[in-house]
């Protein structure tokens, strides 16, 4: 390097994007967590709750198998299509209007839910609430990672994703206490889905949009207010922004370019793999261990406490991000799940049970939150909710099939076939994941 170009360069302003990543974690980042984790938590148990929902329901309407199938199924059918076009809008409209718009529909859609009177209304509703859902999941981890501080990116995306857990227990809880109480308990559990609808007033207004976005879209003085505020919250001085280097003509098909296409496909393989997995076990968890001979109280039970492992994968997975990085910690919890998967099939004991779905979910949640905090960093900030939708989009194709699949291969092959299909979905995943993926650790967004 010329002692003309490092001059240059000790002397370069900084970018906005560069001022928000070196900042410390402050006050306005826990706001943040907050207030997308709140939201992300809604979701978790809105998703949670039809698995025992679903099973209270084919129960009361004396629903056959597949039926009751594409009740577990036909919100990921809505779910594939939101997160595609969901992440195409927030690239267009913001990460923060998106979030907001998709917590109103899921809201209204599931509260309806409870007034239905026969399964084809019901599963049109549960369609708008899957496309509601969809869309804001990808939307949120791209605005926190947009947010968050460079050295810290990775686990802030778990932390959010660990919001998940608390939802998927939330859903549980009323599974367990509210579902069987009466005829109507399921209603009862729709109706408190509307907390979303209610939430996302506080969620347009109380959350800033991400400054990567706006300055991409010329309102320069609103991303320059937003990188101000979290400065002003850390304590540090502001600076002059230097330009954001120029957008490379957007191709079609810019995802699939020579420079995107292999992570692409890698990030494609894992979000299949894993929904596939964690969809076709954990929607069907109740009702499988109702199949074994537990009562539906027992089920929910055992159900809950399985659940409950899903927090310390998050918190061990949020470490390993930053000091061992994106990729491995996402191939070494892919193979967890696998043989935690596999141990379930096979096991025959209560005490068996309980232990392997521990561990399946302790990995398996592990895993989800170190692919949502790769995913985002993955591709240039014009096109950053777009690939991510896109994931997981692709992904939810794997979530609307194996709850479809899961009676027929029990009944072709039984419990251990099943859970073996699982785990072996887990080990491509994980392949797919440390060949194909690039490690982004410690690395700024690519701003263009």
């Amino acid at each position: 390097m010329s002692t003309e170009t490092a001059s240059a360069d000790a002397t370069a302003k900084p970018t906005r994007p560069q001022r928000m990543g070196r900042l410390p974690y402050t006050r306005k980042h826990t706001r943040l967590l907050l207030g997308s984790g709140t939201g992300w938590a809604l979701d978790a148990m809105d998703v949670g709750l039809i698995s025992f929902v679903g099973l209270a329901i084919a129960t009361q309407w004396d629903l056959t198998r597949t039926e009751q199938s594409w009740l577990l199924t036909i919100g990921f059918v809505g779910m594939a299509l939101g997160a595609t076009f969901g992440g195409m809008l927030a690239d267009r409209y913001g990460r923060r209007t998106v979030f907001a718009a998709t917590l109103v529909i899921y809201g209204l859609a599931t509260g309806a839910s409870a007034l239905v009177t026969g399964l084809a209304m019901l599963l049109l509703l549960r369609f708008v609430v899957g496309v509601g859902l969809g869309a804001e999941l990808p939307v949120a981890s791209t605005l926190v990672s947009e947010l968050s501080p460079t050295r810290i990116r990775g686990r802030l995306v778990v932390i959010l994703e660990s919001f998940w857990a608390l939802g998927w227990i939330l859903a549980a809880l009323i599974g367990f206490f509210v579902v069987p109480a009466s005829e109507d308990g399921w209603r009862w559990a729709f109706a408190l889905g509307m907390v979303p609808a209610l939430y996302a007033a506080v969620i347009r207004w109380g959350l800033p949009e991400s400054p990567l976005f706006l300055e991409r879209r010329g309102r320069e003085e609103e991303a320059e207010a937003v990188v101000r505020s979290f400065e002003e919250s850390a304590g540090v001085p502001h600076e002059e922004s230097g330009p954001l280097p120029p957008v490379p003509p957007k191709t079609p098909g810019v995802l699939w370019s020579a420079r995107y296409r292999k992570r692409t496909i890698g990030i494609w393989l894992v979000w299949f793999c894993v929904n596939f997995s964690y969809y076709g076990a954990f929607i069907w968890l109740p009702t499988l261990l109702y199949a074994q001979g537990f009562d539906l109280v027992r089920s929910f039970g055992y159900t809950l406490i399985i659940t409950l492992a899903q927090l310390p994968g998050y918190a061990v997975a949020a470490v390993l991000v930053e000091t061992w990085g994106r990729r491995p910690t996402l191939a070494t919890f892919l193979l967890g799940s696998a043989g935690a998967a596999v141990a379930f099939g096979m096991s025959g004991e209560v005490w068996q049970i309980i232990a392997a779905g521990c561990a399946m979910s302790f990995f398996n949640l592990g895993a989800w939150g170190a692919l949502y905090a790769i995913t985002p960093e993955i591709y240039p900030t014009s096109v950053r909710a777009s690939g991510a939708g896109a994931a997981a989009g692709f992904g939810r194709i794997a979530s609307i099939i194996a709850p479809l699949s899961v009676p027929i291969v029990l009944a072709a092959w039984g419990n251990a076939a099943l859970f073996t299909l699982f785990g072996a979905a887990f080990v491509i995943g994980a392949a797919a994941a440390y060949l194909l993926l690039p490690e982004q650790a410690g690395d700024a967004l690519d701003a263009t």
